[in-house]
């Protein structure tokens, strides 16, 4: 999927700019050639460079971000990621909306990564969720995959998930399935979430592809991946922990999912620091 991000920095900056920034515009009111430096203050991967120049780049067409990093990159407290340079005012100006993709990205990238590791030589696919920020989705998917993870479906046009709401409406499990599959098109995957045994064999007696495992302790996890083999994937959900990772990676679920991904990563600690004019 194709997404132009201008329009969602410059709504960003919109949010932060109502109409002018007042401070900048009176310590500094005429542009001025100026440099910056941005400063990593913890150990993490890096995400979100792209995105970190345009803010300024749509602030000051000649705005400039030199760096030799790149995204999914390792780097360390104390390094120097890179150098703005423009328009003072337009760095000053940008200097936080810039930071918060970068910091929020970053942070999700090395938090997947994190558990991603946990999961490698297992066969077991870690994936994120649709629990992302309001209007930020695209970035926060994008960090995921950086990290090492996987993107499940990106919105609710993507595919179909049967979850407990759905099955309520819909009458049960079978009746769920049955009117998914009269709707949507033969080549479309139907996955339905499950919370207990029962649940997992009605849902493949009618058919689902793939069962999700919602919030089941790891014996009977090993029960519903046992009866499921060779009939349909199976995802766990909920609980997903880094410590817990290392013993559902045994059991041999095929995808892993976890909203915390995006929900719950700490951003990562970046400053823009040592702002100074340049003397032409």
């Amino acid at each position: 999927m194709k997404i132009n991000i201008d329009e969602y920095i410059l709504n960003a900056l919109k949010e932060d700019i109502t109409s002018e920034d007042v401070t900048t515009n009176a310590v500094m009111p005429a542009a001025c050639p100026g440099r910056a430096e941005l400063i990593c203050k913890e150990d993490g991967l890096i995400c979100g460079l792209p995105v970190f120049r345009r803010v300024f780049e749509l602030l000051d067409e000649t705005a400039l971000f030199e760096t030799e990093c790149k995204d999914g990159d390792p780097v360390k407290k104390g390094q120097i990621i890179g150098i703005v340079t423009g328009d003072i005012r337009a760095i000053l100006s940008g200097e936080r909306t810039a930071l918060n993709y970068l910091q929020r990205m970053s942070g999700i990238a090395t938090f997947t990564n994190q558990l991603a590791r946990e999961l490698e030589g297992s066969g077991t696919k870690l994936l994120d969720t649709r629990k992302t920020t309001p209007n930020n989705r695209a970035f926060e998917k994008y960090a995921v995959k950086v990290g090492g993870g996987c993107n499940h479906r990106y919105n609710l046009s993507d595919g179909i998930l049967i979850k407990d709401n759905h099955i309520g409406a819909a009458g049960g499990v079978a009746k769920a399935v049955r009117m998914a599959k009269e709707y949507a098109p033969f080549v479309r995957k139907i996955e339905v979430e499950v919370e207990n045994l029962d649940m997992l064999k009605e849902a493949l007696d009618a058919g689902a592809d793939i069962i999700m495992l919602d919030n089941m302790d790891n014996e009977t996890m090993k029960q519903a991946v046992a009866a499921a083999a060779g009939r349909a994937e199976t995802e766990c959900s909920g609980n997903v922990t880094l410590d817990r990772l290392k013993e559902i990676r045994e059991i041999g679920v095929d995808y892993v999912s976890s909203g915390a991904l995006t929900h719950s990563a700490p951003i990562m600690d970046i400053s823009l620091k040592n702002l100074t004019p340049v003397r032409e």
